[in-house]
Formats: C-alpha cells, sequence, structure tokens
C-alpha cells in the first residue's frame, strides 16, 4: 500500500483495519441518519425475516441512533486514531505495534461480545439457515468473525513482522 511506512499496520492489516473497518461501521451509520426511514430499515435488518419494519416507537428510534453514533465512533478512533500512531511515532515500531495492540484487543474483546450477543438474540432457525441471512446480519456474524480472525492473527504475528507482540519476553526487555 503507498504511503507512509507502518510497521504495525503493513499490508493486508493496513487495508482491513485503516480501511475496511472503519468504512464498513461508517455506512450503515451514514445510512441510519441520511435515509429518510433509515432507522426503520436498519432496525427491520437486525433479525432476517419477511416483515420490513416502517416505522419505530421514539425508545427504538433513539436506541438505533445511538447505535449508529457507536458505529461512527468506532470507525472514527480506528480512521484517526492509528493514523495519529502512524505519523507520531514514524520511527518507533514498538510503541506502535503497542499502542495498536492495546486497541485491536479491546476491538477483539468487542468483537466476541457482539458476536455473542448476535448469537443468543437470534432465533436458531434463522441462524442455521445461511440463506435467509441479509447484509446487515452478515456484517454482524461472518465479517465480524473476519475482524476477530484478523485481529488474532495479527497478534500471532502470521503475515508481519513483530516488534513487541509474539515476540520472547527476553528480546523485549533488551
Amino acid at each position: 500500500m503507498p504511503g507512509k511506512p507502518f510497521p504495525a499496520l503493513e499490508g493486508f492489516y493496513g487495508l482491513m483495519y485503516l480501511y475496511m473497518e472503519p468504512v464498513s461501521t461508517m455506512i450503515p451509520a451514514l445510512i441510519i441518519f441520511l435515509s429518510p426511514n433509515g432507522a426503520a430499515w436498519f432496525h427491520g435488518e437486525l433479525v432476517p425475516g419477511p416483515e420490513p419494519t416502517t416505522t419505530l416507537d421514539p425508545r427504538s428510534l433513539m436506541a438505533i441512533w445511538q447505535l449508529s453514533c457507536c458505529f461512527c465512533l468506532l470507525g472514527l478512533l480506528s480512521a484517526f486514531g492509528f493514523r495519529a500512531v502512524r505519523d507520531s511515532l514514524p520511527n518507533n515500531p514498538v510503541a506502535q505495534e503497542r499502542i495498536i495492540g492495546a486497541a485491536l484487543k479491546a476491538l477483539a474483546i468487542g468483537d466476541v461480545a457482539h458476536i455473542v450477543v448476535t448469537i443468543m438474540a437470534t432465533p436458531q432457525e434463522i441462524l442455521r439457515d445461511p440463506s435467509s441471512w441479509n447484509g446487515t446480519f452478515m456484517g454482524n456474524i461472518p465479517f465480524t468473525f473476519l475482524l476477530l480472525a484478523g485481529r488474532l492473527c495479527w497478534f500471532a504475528g502470521i503475515g508481519r513482522k513483530t516488534y513487541y507482540y509474539s515476540v520472547s519476553s527476553r528480546v523485549k526487555a533488551q
């Protein structure tokens, strides 16, 4: 990827966490806020089913809008925060990796929680029928699982040079 060197998030990891994840979290938020019935549409997409949602009570509308604010926040933190690490510590890959690792650890915990609560709240007949899944549901389980798998691979040092994580404690002490 062209641009400034970023040892902590090179190649696939840079593409995934500097671009794909922020965009994938901000697009639903923009749809919710900018579409005339965006919140009702999103509410209806959370659990796949035949009946579309056309209106929401004030509490549901507030909950969906607040959820979309959380989506935006996650996307903006990744987009701006990770770039700030890159730009502020260009010659310190250990510090870059420790800071990015702390963020990826928190996001991984969030991924697990998100997947678990989605599975718990989804009727079993829908979980067992992937052909019934819509785009929103695909984002909630399979795409979130892909993000989690990428984070776990990052911590394992797969496909990248490591500077702090996956380095023996003897080397870290030096």
